[in-house]
């Protein structure tokens, strides 16, 4: 079995690792979106490095759209192999991936609104048909079912722990066994379950986001966003949380839930500004049972997370709008993530230049985005073609990511026996030569750090 790099080596967003078996059997771990930059988007409109009509699988490790953004397009190039995902994966994939596609729709007609006369179109780098055509490819499998996907090909998805779904794959093939983390929770995140320990392998691919940290103590999170939303209320502001749908939306609300008393979130209006959001949240109603003890205990409580009695799950953008005119007593959840695209960019333009805004941060900000821009202080920043005055306040909530700190990602690879090589993938540098250096010390290992276009032989 031979591993072929082509993404996420080297900076965190656009997982892409190729797998070629001796019988020349080739499965693909991972299609994602590179995100962060225009210059990102050019990448991903670039052909792949590898023939998409001649693969023979693609396994999918988990829906956030760094980790899937780019199957319709693959698809679109020619794939017409199955598509392995975990059951709730499989039923998020459309979910992000119609999302996705209209935001492309949208920006390509947006664009050309104002071609001139002997410029080429612009054409989005896929549309919904292409995702609809992706979706007849997907077959699901449960967590803990080791199966054979191709003659002398078999996975097994365990659980990552990251996201509702998300998945570490154990790939046997050639006699041999590569384990790939996808991307790995923190022990005791809430609602989802500890990221599963495997103590075999012949080759491991680990994600490294947070490699050269570790985030703060859970409760001292909690206790901070409590504080915030206090000083928010004596400011007379609004609360803008910029959040990915899947994943970041559900644990705030499941959070609001819990503390509901003593943040005193009832003389709050809140929103979960985000149609995908929504649905998401379906998701999720159906998908208890991989819900860990406590969650399954808040899930039963008198506040269900999602009904909690002010909040609102807006889905049209009128309503969405329509906060706009809130100039305080509001908390406002809305994607991206990264304040990338989405309806947090209106809500922002709306309340940055206002002093008694809060702005909080609560997930990874990849360089080049202006999540990255706000959390490093700018004064400035551009949104939709105007410049805006940043005076709002700005909070990083680091103890509430999803991924494993340096601890973490030190103690799931500490569960292997023998210590098996290891390759860092889905990180920046500097967090990469960081973790490196940690296990090479505590295990006397070199550890390798992909880069794109490298390949290794199991």
């Amino acid at each position: 079995m031979r591993v072929h790099f082509h993404g996420a080596a080297g900076q965190v967003t656009g997982s892409l690792h190729l797998l070629e078996t001796a019988g020349h059997q080739t499965i693909l771990l991972d299609c994602g979106m590179i995100q962060g930059s225009r210059e990102a988007d050019a990448r991903n409109a670039e052909p792949f490095a590898f023939d998409a009509t001649t693969l023979h699988a693609l396994v999918i490790s988990h829906a956030h759209i760094d980790h899937i953004g780019r199957v319709p397009l693959l698809v679109k190039r020619g794939f017409r192999g199955p598509i392995y995902a975990q059951q709730a994966t499989a039923e998020l994939m459309p979910i992000m991936l119609l999302d996705s596609a209209s935001l492309a729709e949208g920006e390509a007609e947006r664009a050309n609104r104002g071609r001139r006369e002997g410029e080429a179109e612009v054409l989005p780098l896929y549309a919904r048909e292409d995702v609809q055509a992706a979706m007849q490819l997907v077959r699901t499998l449960p967590y803990d079912q080791r199966s054979e996907i191709l003659p002398g090909v078999e996975i097994a998805f365990r659980d990552a722990g990251h996201i509702l779904g998300s998945a570490i794959v154990e790939v046997w093939a050639d006699g041999k066994k590569l384990v790939f983390s996808g991307d790995l929770g923190p022990k005791g995140t809430p609602i989802l379950r500890d990221p599963a320990t495997i103590a075999e392998a012949d080759l491991v691919l680990m994600e490294s986001t947070y490699g050269d940290r570790n985030h703060r103590d859970r409760l001292d999170t909690i206790r901070e966003l409590g504080n915030i939303f206090e000083s928010a209320w004596r400011d007379k502001g609004n609360v803008l949380i910029p959040a990915f749908a899947v994943g970041r939306s559900q644990e705030l609300l499941y959070w609001f839930a819990k503390y509901w008393d003593e943040w005193n979130l009832s003389r709050w209006k809140i929103f979960l500004d985000s149609p995908m959001a929504g649905k998401v949240v379906g998701v999720y109603d159906k998908h208890e049972q991989l819900f860990d003890e406590d969650a399954q205990r808040v899930w039963k409580s008198k506040l269900h997370p999602f009904r909690l009695p002010n909040l609102q799950i807006t889905a049209t953008s009128d309503e969405s709008m329509a906060i706009n005119r809130i100039e305080s007593g509001a908390i406002v959840i809305a994607g991206s993530g990264m304040a990338n695209g989405g309806r947090i960019l209106h809500h922002l333009k709306h309340n940055l230049g206002r002093g008694n805004a809060h702005v909080v941060f609560v997930g990874y900000q990849a360089e080049g985005t202006l999540g990255r821009r706000l959390v490093d202080g700018a004064k400035w920043v551009r949104i939709h073609g105007r410049d805006y005055r940043v005076n709002a306040q700005r909070h990083t909530v680091g103890g509430l990511s999803a991924h494993a700190d340096q601890q973490g990602l030190m103690a799931w690879y500490g569960g292997f026996e023998s210590h098996p090589p290891l390759v860092l993938v889905h990180g920046e540098d500097k967090a990469r030569e960081a973790l490196a250096g940690e296990i090479g010390e505590r295990d006397g290992i070199t550890v390798q750090l992909a880069r794109p276009g490298m390949s290794l032989q199991l």
